[in-house]
């Protein structure tokens, strides 16, 4: 059974990865799963300097998913660099960097030292809705991501390249030729949609940042529609995430054009869950008599 899919320059042994925020640096991760079986892991992600994020309360549980506001905290590049990287290295699977940065130099750094460290893959955080600066503003504006990506261009040559969009925009298929024309080897959506909670006894917000990213199964049917209408406009590969806790849902997504899949918010439901959809996805194959798991990326039937 091949389960192989190509990314850019990449080749995964599955189209199984983690989505960027919800793995840690693997690490977490490694007493419940053998990381040696993933396509990739896509670890947290990552800034010039440390960032401490958003203040607490920063998740809250809604009936279908979950509500976030991160603030997209995590270590620096430094400490990924000496501490993380040397520990993910160990394991035979890709490592991709999330990255994210306020101005277009600090994405420009960022990915020129990532790609010098040997990472195999660099994904550009366009598209977070939980900070001030940078993030979603530059995946919002076709002009600044233009100039975003054909600057970080420049500065990778070995790392595959991908763009992660917002879903918040009118036509995903425009940002997502931009990214294309503009030297992305490949594009991953959605991330998370912007929402509120609220706690009927105290009044209050229930997070610190009184709104947050909306991830989980209820925003599965919109990030399916997104991948199926992205897939459509561009040849580069499509990586879908939104809400994946099985490997039917991670079918669906690839009958809807994906190449691969990032797992998010089914991680913190199931430690397991992406081991599971990878046995899963075998049986699939092997019931539908398909020696390849590539005869099913952009297969749905519409008539």
């Amino acid at each position: 059974m091949d389960l192989s899919v190509k990314i850019g320059h990449l080749k995964l042994k599955n189209p199984i990865t983690t989505a960027s925020g919800t793995f840690g640096y693997g690490e977490e991760y490694s007493e419940f799963i053998d990381l040696n079986k993933l396509g990739a892991i896509i670890v947290k992600g990552i800034s010039l300097e440390p960032r401490e994020g958003n203040p607490p309360p920063r998740i809250c549980e809604t009936p279908c998913g979950m509500l976030n506001a991160i603030g997209l905290q995590n270590i620096g590049l430094k400490r990924f660099l000496k501490e993380k990287l040397p520990y993910l290295r160990k394991f035979d699977t890709n490592i991709i960097a999330n990255i994210l940065g306020e101005t277009i130099q600090e994405y420009v750094k960022l990915a020129q030292c990532l790609d010098d460290a040997g990472l195999d893959g660099i994904e550009l955080n366009v598209s977070c809705p939980n900070v001030k600066k940078g993030g979603v503003l530059f995946g919002n504006d076709g002009r600044m991501l233009k100039e975003l990506i054909s600057e970080v261009r420049k500065s990778v040559k070995h790392s595959t390249l991908i763009t992660k969009l917002p879903p918040s925009i009118s036509s995903i298929q425009k940002l997502a030729r931009v990214a294309e024309e503009n030297g992305s080897d490949a594009i991953s959506l959605i991330n998370t949609i912007q929402g509120m909670a609220i706690d009927i006894e105290t009044f209050k917000p229930k997070l610190a940042n009184i709104s947050g990213g909306l991830s989980g199964p209820a925003i599965r049917p919109i990030a399916v529609k997104m991948v199926w209408e992205a897939s459509k406009a561009v040849k580069i590969p499509v990586i879908g995430i939104g809400g994946i806790t099985n490997f039917s849902d991670a079918i669906e997504f690839m009958l809807a054009g994906a190449h691969a899949v990032q797992v998010g918010t089914g991680n913190f439901l199931n430690p397991t869950v992406t081991i599971d959809i990878i046995d899963e996805l075998k049986q699939y194959l092997e019931r539908k008599h398909l020696k390849n798991v590539r005869d099913i990326i952009g297969k749905v039937h519409i008539v």
